[in-house]
């Protein structure tokens, strides 16, 4: 577990580092602060920022971190999703990484009902990828008049350029925040003009601050510099309705986190009890089982994460039976009818297979607990603290199921299947094929094949690849779990009475 953190803080360092030193010292040079640092004076002293996909764009050709920094902060009491371009990369350009990361932080924002803060330096889509970022980038557009619509506030603060399709990010928020001298914003630049009109004009006629301010109406409030603009930023945040939720605290678990590092295996196929998992996130590490001698292989019950009442499903031994698909549901059911959010442990190898199972409908019963999870309205919080593999990922609220929030330690891994099952399959299938054409059978070749394609698979199984496309919310140290998991449960509020649709029995 250390090994896998030493790798994840190698790869949050890349992040961190933006476009690297000289880019870094340019932008400084220049009387600007970074992303990270505009974010640091914008959220309450000394409170908690949760920062969302830091590792996004890992193992692909572009820049780790995806040039936008996105995550969760207290401004002025009031919880807050905040979006911070990186201009020290190719110019806060968005590719097809930052688009996806900002989207994943404007749903997080829709779902828990919180404001969303733009701190905008972006040249607009990088070019070179413009196929990809083009049409899917326009959710975007629409994703934050539909915040306005729904009642959620929007901010805008502009520290540079907010260029083409870039300058509706602030045309679409509900507060505009331009810093004098700095903000350029419009539709097309002095040269692009210049080739489309022939008229020659500099950037503070067509987009500057003091113009927006005084002649389009487009800017709100005209900043001095950017610590002026970040100020104003938290007086108008200071105008938002909080919803008041009381500050709780519950008893810290009667064990070490520490131990956290050393209770999964290194070896995946052997499995460990959720339960010492449990005794050290949990409020004073009680913890209410239900249904315990049903369903062994999966272990549901009661608790509390500082102060938050939660029910939990955590895999115990990695496959699932008909058993524990049942139980499963009934306990969603249970958690829906009170509007207690649900935490889930992932560590499965999927639904089991074999004839004795499918004659006893495993396929019925996985889908009885599939519907269950799909049309639960109460918040989902998902961390995958080993394997998630095949439709026990479904099961369990992976990704496709749209949970809150969803977290990855660096041990985990996610696939179809197992990387020597997945071969293993590959094999007996290119083997019944040779067979039926009366070839014979490479053997050789066969090993080669395998080879690769564990390889492969066990490469894109990894915490930090996925992590690197999206699919989860970050990867965490085991040591925090119960941290992260407060600071959600603070944000994502109780459910609605949830309809279910027909169960299959």
């Amino acid at each position: 577990m250390l090994e896998r953190l030493t790798e994840l803080e190698s790869a949050l360092r890349q992040a961190r580092g933006g476009g690297g030193e000289k880019y870094v010292a340019r932008h400084h040079a220049r009387g600007k602060l970074l992303p990270r640092e505009r974010i640091e004076l914008l959220v309450d002293r000394d409170s908690p920022f949760l920062e969302l996909c830091p590792v996004a764009a890992w193992g692909t050709d572009y820049p780790v971190g995806a040039s936008v920094v996105t995550g969760i902060g207290i401004v002025e009491g009031v919880p807050c999703v905040i979006v911070a371009n990186d201009p020290t990369v190719r110019g806060g350009a968005v590719n097809p990484f930052s688009l996806k990361k900002t989207q994943r932080a404007g749903q997080i924002a829709r779902e828990n009902r919180l404001p969303l803060i733009n701190l905008v330096e972006s040249g607009g889509a990088d070019l070179p990828q413009q196929a990809e970022i083009f049409i899917p980038g326009g959710a975007a557009f629409r994703d934050l008049t539909r915040l306005s619509a729904a009642a959620i506030p929007t901010v805008a603060v502009v520290f540079g350029n907010a260029t083409a399709g870039g300058a509706y990010v602030p045309g679409m928020s509900d507060y505009t925040i331009f810093v004098r001298d700095r903000a350029k914003v419009f539709l097309a630049g002095p040269p692009l003009v210049k080739m489309a009109t022939g008229e020659t004009v500099d950037d503070e006629t067509l987009g500057g601050a003091v113009m927006h301010a005084t002649r389009s109406g487009l800017a709100d409030f005209v900043a001095e510099d950017e610590r002026d603009a970040l100020r104003l930023a938290r007086g108008c945040v200071r105008n938002f309705r909080n919803p008041g939720q009381s500050r709780t605290y519950g008893p810290e678990p009667k064990f070490d986190a520490d131990d956290l590092l050393g209770i999964p295996s290194a070896d995946l196929r052997v499995p460990f009890d959720p339960r010492e998992i449990l005794a050290r996130i949990l409020d004073g590490s009680e913890f209410d089982e239900f249904k315990p001698a049903y369903g062994p292989a999966l272990c549901t019950g009661w608790g509390a994460i500082h102060g938050h009442r939660v029910g939990v499903l955590a895999n115990v031994r990695g496959v699932l039976f008909s058993a524990e698909a049942q139980k499963a549901a009934q306990f969603i059911q249970l958690a829906n009818s009170s509007g207690i959010p649900l935490v889930f442990l992932q560590n499965t190898t999927g639904y089991m297979v074999g004839s004795e199972y499918e004659q006893g409908g495993i396929i019925k019963h996985g889908a009885l607990m599939i519907n269950a999870v799909a049309n639960s309205r109460v918040p989902h919080l998902t961390v995958n603290i080993g394997a998630s593999y095949g439709a026990g990922n479904y099961g369990m609220c992976g990704r496709a199921f749209e949970p809150r929030f969803l977290f990855t330690w660096p041990n985990a891994k996610s696939a179809v299947m197992g990387p020597q099952q997945l071969a293993g399959v590959l094999s007996i299938v290119a083997r019944q094929a040779a067979e039926a054409k009366g070839h014979a059978y490479d053997e050789e070749q066969d090993r080669t094949m395998r080879f690769m394609v564990e390889r492969k698979v066990e490469q894109e199984s990894a915490a930090l690849f996925l992590s690197g496309r999206l699919y989860d919310d970050g990867v965490i140290d085991p040591r925090d779990t119960r941290t992260v998991l407060g600071m959600c449960l603070a944000l994502v509020g109780t459910g609605e009475t949830a309809q279910f649709g027909v169960f299959r029995h």
